[in-house]
């Protein structure tokens, strides 16, 4: 604008107008037509009441001014509320407010005005300004870098308690909770914890690059721990670890983490606890005065800035909270059962050797191979060296054995024929444990898969007609020497030469010597 104060006031000092557009840096032009301009309207240094340049202006040059009725306002309240849905920003906003000024002839603001309105209304108006961060968009944690103490009521010793903190950028409401580990449980659970204490889920969680949460940090693919990266997809969120070495990137959570070393864990360095409850507990009432105390250079706080400005734009609680899980890696060996906890889970035999992922929650144990699920058990709790082992996990000899037992060898014998059937039942009688007479029956179920049901059916025929009481070894041996395909003896020939026999065991009678009594005459 024109610096007609300073132009006016240079010229009744008698500067020469050439010396005043090398002052004001304004053309001699410009100079020259403020001074005409102020000689008929005759206004003369000093002025009579305080005018500024644009009241200058306006009296000097009106027609320099638009009417004011030409000339559009933005509408912060409706600017705050787009802001607010994903993908809205400053400039798109611009671009579609001076699309409808000119569309019913009025002059917009320029794109640098329209932002001064924007922040100069959020400023008085809202408490919180959307430009750098939306609501419910991200969600910045962290481990603060003191910690708390726990008192062992009997020794007196002191129990280190790690403070957990998240904060949400846009309205500043923070969540804390002491743990006595740093582990990938302690990691999760406090996740948890912080979902259900906002009442939702933010679209990002930004956390640092701590081993809990990523397993390798890179600028352009970090590799997310298992576990951290399974809750992130129950709860429908993206993790996207800060840079190393740029605590801009959850600036938010920094600056909380000073605020709650101050406020929380300072103001109740002299208290003692003795349980963890108790901490928490105590926590939860200094969080509370934190979140509800006002802001220093802006109207309302972080909790009312979080129920007018943010709660609305998180996304919803599934239906039942993440189960934590914890995953290792191990090597299917070749008896197919890995090894958790002292316990044994079996696994399709087909991956024996084979690298697979094992899943492992309060009640139930999942492997998966490449990402794809192959097994899954109730886990065994309270016991030790237990096996859990499915049928469909194992080989066909190893199912057959497993699925072996009395009523299934008399159905195999059935089939079979029957002296199979009777040759079995024998074995079977013949053993005071049925274990012991299942294993040799199953061996006869293994010589059926050497030679053939029918030469088995032979031997056993062959076998039940001289003995009553039939061994596994006897029918082995008459397949081996091939004696099943031999023609069975006449029973009646047989009986007869026994009957004729005397009770004195094999003794020769005449007929072994050739003679009879009429060969004698």
């Amino acid at each position: 604008m024109v610096k007609y104060r300073e132009i006016l006031r240079l010229h009744a000092q008698e500067v020469t107008q050439r010396g005043i557009a090398a002052s004001c840096g304004h053309s001699r032009n410009t100079v020259r037509e403020v001074i005409r301009r102020a000689g008929e309207k005759g206004v003369e240094w000093p002025f009579e009441k305080d005018l500024t340049d644009v009241d200058l202006q306006m009296l000097l040059f009106p027609e320099k001014q638009s009417p004011s009725d030409h000339r559009r306002r933005p509408d912060g309240d409706y600017i705050h509320k787009e802001l607010a849905k994903s993908g809205v920003t400053l400039s798109l906003l611009w671009d579609e407010y001076s699309l409808k000024c000119r569309a019913s002839n009025e002059v917009p603001y320029s794109y640098r005005q329209f932002c001064r309105f924007y922040n100069d209304y959020a400023r008085k108006t809202k408490a919180t300004m959307r430009i750098k961060r939306k609501p419910g968009e991200q969600m910045e944690v962290d481990w603060a870098g003191q910690t708390m103490h726990l008192t062992n009521n009997l020794t007196g010793e002191e129990i280190p308690v790690y403070i957990f903190v998240s904060a949400l950028p846009c309205s500043q409401y923070a969540y804390v909770e002491g743990f006595l580990s740093m582990n990938v449980e302690s990691w999760i659970t406090a996740h948890i914890h912080a979902f259900e204490f906002y009442g939702g889920v933010t679209r990002i969680v930004t956390p640092d690059n701590l081993k809990t949460g990523v397993t390798k940090s890179s600028k352009t693919d970090p590799v997310i721990n298992l576990s951290y990266q399974e809750m992130a997809e129950h709860y429908h969120t993206t993790i996207i670890p800060a840079r190393v070495r740029h605590p801009k990137d959850k600036a938010s959570v920094e600056g909380n983490v000073g605020h709650i070393s101050t406020w929380i864990i300072a103001s109740l360095r002299n208290e003692k606890f003795f349980s963890l409850s108790e901490l928490n507990n105590a926590i939860k009432d200094k969080l509370k005065e934190v979140n509800t105390k006002p802001f220093q250079k802006k109207s309302g706080s972080r909790q009312e800035a979080f129920l007018e400005e943010e709660k609305f734009a998180l996304l919803p609680l599934p239906n039942s909270p993440y189960e934590i899980a914890g995953w290792t890696t191990t090597i299917v060996p070749y008896n197919y059962h890995i090894d958790i906890d002292n316990n044994y889970y079996s696994v399709p035999y087909d991956y024996i050797k084979c690298t697979v992922d094992i899943r492992v929650t309060r009640n139930i144990i999942e492997i998966f191979y490449k990402n794809i699920r192959i097994a899954s058990h109730k886990r065994i709790i309270g016991q030790k060296g237990e096996n859990s082992s499915l049928p469909d996990h194992m080989p066909r000899d190893h199912r057959k054995y497993v699925e072996f037992d009395r009523e299934s060898i008399l159905k195999w014998g059935e089939t079979a024929g029957p002296a199979t059937l009777l040759t079995v039942e024998r074995i079977l009688e013949s053993y005071s444990n049925e274990k012991q007479g299942l294993k040799s029956t199953y061996g006869l179920m293994k010589l059926a898969d050497k030679y053939s049901i029918e030469r088995i059916e032979t031997a056993c025929e062959r076998v039940m007609s001289y003995t009553p009481r039939p061994k596994l070894k006897s029918i082995q041996t008459i397949l081996k020497t091939g004696q099943d395909k031999l023609p069975v003896e006449n029973k009646t020939k047989r009986t007869s030469t026994q009957n004729s026999s005397n009770n004195y065991g094999f003794t020769r009678g005449a007929e072994y010597y050739g003679g009879n009594n009429n060969d004698n005459r």
